[in-house]
């Protein structure tokens, strides 16, 4: 698992090999099993992730009992936000784990200090997550603009696995569907 993440800092900075071993010492790295929730809706959070291996959902519950996915996150993807900057608030969704996962834990608390060790640590976060916010904006976008099937199509494309690691429920609440649409959309488009 270091590996994988020596090649993510390789990717984001230019730090050396012995400040990459530095760094990698340093982290939090934990199993969790599948069903673990992580984050509770209006849980207040001091922590982040990065998925090293596994499927997580993020979703959030509404007064009537409906479940609403509005993410799913697997490997190289960072788990963070949670009205950092407003933890009185608490969380607005859920985040639960979807299959066994290996994560990267964070804890803000600890990342100045972390920051303060590393200079490098802050630009690549900054990087993953301007990274991040853009790849947002352009789904949000899309997103907007498109139908149900198209959605369907553009995760077909973008994210291929992901249909299979999934339930389909979960999977049409998140492309903003019924699972009887996706199950037609899907029965149509293997027809073609």
């Amino acid at each position: 698992m270091k590996q994988q993440l020596d090649k993510y800092l390789k990717r984001f900075t230019s730090l050396g090999e012995q400040e990459r071993r530095a760094i990698l010492d340093e982290l939090d790295i934990r199993e969790y099993p599948k069903g673990t929730i992580l984050l509770e809706q209006g849980e207040m959070s001091s922590t982040c992730y990065f998925v090293l291996q596994g499927c997580l959902r993020q979703y959030a519950i509404d007064e009537e009992g409906r479940e609403t996915t509005s993410n799913f996150y697997t490997e190289e993807q960072a788990i963070a936000g949670f009205n950092r900057y407003a933890p009185e608030e608490g969380s607005d969704c859920f985040v639960a784990c979807l299959e066994d996962c290996v994560l990267v834990v964070g804890d803000f608390g600890e990342e100045r200090g972390m920051f303060e060790r590393h200079v490098q640590l802050e630009s690549m976060a900054r990087r993953m997550m301007e990274e991040h916010l853009g790849k947002v904006q352009r789904d949000f976008a899309a997103f907007a603009a498109s139908s149900p099937e198209d959605r369907y199509r553009e995760v077909l494309r973008s994210r291929p696995g992901l249909t299979r690691r999934v339930p389909q429920h979960q999977l049409a609440s998140y492309l903003g569907m019924t699972p009887e649409s996706l199950s037609r959309i899907k029965k149509r488009l293997q027809s073609v």
